[in-house]
């Protein structure tokens, strides 16, 4: 069977998606937030199984215009419920409206749960209420500016639940944003990568993954596991994507922390993930850290004072960035933060800005690029 589907991503962050989407081999659509591709039951796993910047997965069962609650009843009961769901699913339905004239998500949810009961009851012969004991199909209805769109969630916990993270630190960052931190530089698993504000380690975790080319979501379960109309196609996908790991790349990453009870916490989800070999963690203060290299890649995350009274010990902090890491015009650093005087503490002007949303925290991605390149034998892509 042959599916529309769609991968749900933050802000800012579908050009990545539409990319990774491409490099499987699909054909894509971008709108925000969202990159549309049509695929099979494979296609549902390996995207499941290889974004590294996506949050869900899901199947678009239908999308017309609703202007009306009679006009949703009848298009949604006109859709091919019985195609995915059987007698016993469970299929909670979730409900979301922006900018439409049916703005009660309260009421949209039950009158679209309504309008399946009675398909379903129909197609299977029915009365009343049906079991919902079965295997769960997680629905949504989202109505964004008059036009409803029914999907089907494949993916369960959000992508971002890599299932490597056993340990969390305060703020930590999720697993896909960090992968889009890493992905949106010009690191290559050749050269050096350090992220010197590393908490609980996932920047440094994700980018072990992508320089061993390791799918992330080859240790966690789906929803799409448990769909009666799919076949059983995970195995063979994770087996594929086993095969395309590289084990044996040499990595350099170093994350680092002022805080020893970080390290120790990065090294708990490195082991989870099998990457303790591939990743060094280190207590260090910003300040003392020397390259071993004269070129490498550096991602941080560091703290934006965001609380009263934080501002100044973060800008003390990315003071001693521009300290260090100006001089050495052989490594591209890459840092993320909430504070627009960035640059002003750094000492610097960034070559270039991205405007990225961590969770709904707009903050800016400050670029400042090596002006300098290693002279790669088989050729860089600088």
């Amino acid at each position: 069977m042959q599916y529309h589907l769609m991968a749900t991503m933050a802000a800012g962050l579908e050009a990545l998606t539409a990319r990774e989407l491409q490099d499987l081999g699909y054909q894509t659509r971008t709108e925000n937030g969202k990159v549309y591709f049509d695929g099979d039951d494979t296609a549902i796993a390996t995207a499941n199984v290889w974004l590294r910047t996506a949050d869900r997965i899901k199947i678009i069962v239908g999308q017309f215009k609703a202007t009306t609650f009679d006009e949703l009843f009848e298009a949604v009961r006109a859709l091919p419920w019985d195609d995915y769901l059987p007698l016993d699913a469970a299929f909670p339905v979730a409900g979301r409206s922006v900018r439409s004239t049916l703005h009660s998500e309260p009421d949209v949810q039950a009158i679209t749960k309504k309008a399946i009961v009675d398909k379903l009851a129909g197609v299977y012969h029915r009365r009343g209420r049906l079991p919902e004991t079965g295997a769960t199909y997680p629905l949504e209805v989202s109505i964004l500016k008059d036009v409803a769109t029914l999907t089907i969630d494949t993916t369960g916990p959000s992508l971002f639940k890599r299932g490597y993270r056993i340990a969390k630190g305060e703020a930590p960052l999720k697993e896909n944003f960090a992968a889009a931190l890493v992905m949106l530089t010009n690191w290559r698993p050749d050269l050096p990568f350090y992220d010197p504000t590393t908490g609980s380690g996932t920047i440094a975790i994700e980018a072990a993954l992508i320089g061993h080319h390791l799918a992330p979501g080859l240790n966690r379960a789906f929803a799409f596991e448990q769909f009666g109309f799919m076949q059983t196609v995970l195995p063979a996908v994770k087996d594929a994507a086993l095969d395309a790991a590289d084990f044996d790349a040499e990595l350099d990453i170093l994350g680092a922390d002022i805080n020893q009870e970080m390290i120790d916490i990065a090294n708990v989800n490195a082991k989870q993930a099998g990457l303790l070999h591939s990743v060094r963690f280190k207590q260090l203060a910003v300040k003392d850290w020397r390259p071993s290299s004269d070129h490498g890649v550096i991602v941080a995350n560091p703290p934006y004072g965001k609380r009263l009274g934080e501002l100044d010990a973060a800008r003390k902090l990315y003071r001693e960035m521009g300290q260090v890491y100006r001089p050495l015009t052989g490594w591209s650093k890459y840092i993320l933060t909430a504070d627009l005087g960035f640059e002003k503490a750094y000492g610097a002007p960034a070559t270039k800005r991205r405007k990225l949303y961590n969770g709904t925290l707009r903050t800016d991605y400050f670029q400042y690029w090596a002006t300098q390149h290693p002279h790669h034998q088989h050729g860089g892509n600088q």
